[in-house]
């Protein structure tokens, strides 16, 4: 049997199939009540569900923590350390990750897999930020806890035990527009740390003018008619939808850090990872971008479902290796003895 280029993988879309129809309504069907309910849900971390969203890597450890924003409030962290990190290595560079969910939904314990796994194989501290979300903190609420917790991070190395002169951002979606957008304000500032942005499948422009918006209407994972609720949740009423800080696509573009740009061909938000990507590489940023065919939106967070995951995930830890590593001496990707390794293995 012959499938199109564009057609999803089989086994990618029974499991969407599945998620759509069965195990969750669409955030545009349910009340906020439903919606603040169903945040504190998580997947187990066993099998069969972790055939599906990956497994979390024992090798890292996982603490918490918390960093002030500007308005009292002690943001949560989640932070991964691997194992073999010793509290003298200070060395080990910083992730900062943003989880996803139309600024509306998700939590940090969703990402466990995804960010043990950044943890041990770019051997790096992962600090995943529990952001205030809308409709209770709307805009620019997210985005400010993002700023403000990562600036409390690059002043708290010793916190950490790791060098936060090196830091990148990483998100997902609504936190691929957050990266980007602490990416802008940090710039701004003048002393950002960010030496790369992995942003995937992000969300950059809130006027929803992308091609894909249209033409992948109904896909499965993410509709248009799911980022028009989320987009209601988010602004304030009246909410300029070209203010950079909910819109990246429309700030000040150079000087930013090097990024990596991952979309899904099937997404609706495909474009905006695209025109993201064009406008940087104008504006003179090195950029790296990979569109996923035969994927959806959301398809980092099922791996066992998705052929081309590993790829994906070699992907990415590759570009946070090479731009928190590639200044120093040796060759990051050969750990010391007792350390984890830095790359994911190919393929």
């Amino acid at each position: 049997m012959r499938h199109s280029p564009r057609a999803m993988y089989p086994q990618t879309a029974l499991l969407t199939a599945f998620l759509d129809r069965v195990l969750r309504r669409p955030v545009q069907q349910r009340s906020v009540e439903e919606i603040v309910a169903d945040r504190g849900k998580v997947t187990p971390d066993r099998p069969p569900f972790s055939w599906v969203t990956g497994a979390v890597d024992r090798s890292v450890g996982i603490t918490f923590g918390t960093a002030p924003a500007r308005d009292g409030y002690e943001i949560p962290l989640r932070i991964y350390r691997p194992r073999a990190l010793r509290d003298r290595d200070t060395d080990a560079p910083v992730v900062v990750f943003l989880h996803g969910g139309g600024f509306v939904e998700g939590n940090v314990v969703m990402y466990d897999p995804l960010c043990s796994h950044l943890a041990s194989r770019v051997r790096a501290v992962v600090v995943s930020l529990d952001y205030r979300l809308a409709p209770e903190h709307r805009a620019p609420t997210a985005a400010h806890d993002c700023l403000d917790a990562t600036t409390w991070l690059q002043q708290h190395g010793d916190v950490l035990h790791a060098d936060t002169s090196r830091m990148a951002l990483c998100g997902d979606s609504a936190g691929g527009n957050l990266a980007a957008v602490t990416a802008q304000l940090l710039r701004d500032r003048g002393d950002s740390p960010v030496r790369h942005q992995a942003l995937i499948y992000p969300a950059t422009d809130m006027t929803l003018a992308s091609p894909s918006m249209d033409e992948n209407a109904d896909a499965p994972m993410l509709t248009r008619a799911s980022v028009v609720a989320f987009r209601e949740h988010y602004l304030p009423p009246g909410h300029d939808h070209t203010d950079p800080l909910v819109s990246p696509l429309f700030g000040r573009l150079d000087g930013l850090p090097p990024a990596l740009v991952q979309t899904a061909d099937l997404d609706p938000l495909r474009d905006d990872g695209v025109r993201y990507a064009a406008a940087l590489e104008a504006a003179g940023v090195p950029v790296r971008l990979t569109n996923y065919v035969r994927v959806p939106h959301g398809f980092a967070s099922i791996p066992g479902a998705v052929p081309t995951s590993a790829q994906h995930r070699a992907e990415l830890v590759e570009e946070l290796v090479s731009h928190l590593y590639g200044d120093r001496s040796g060759d990051p990707s050969q750990p010391a003895d007792g350390e984890v390794p830095l790359a994911a293995p190919a393929g």
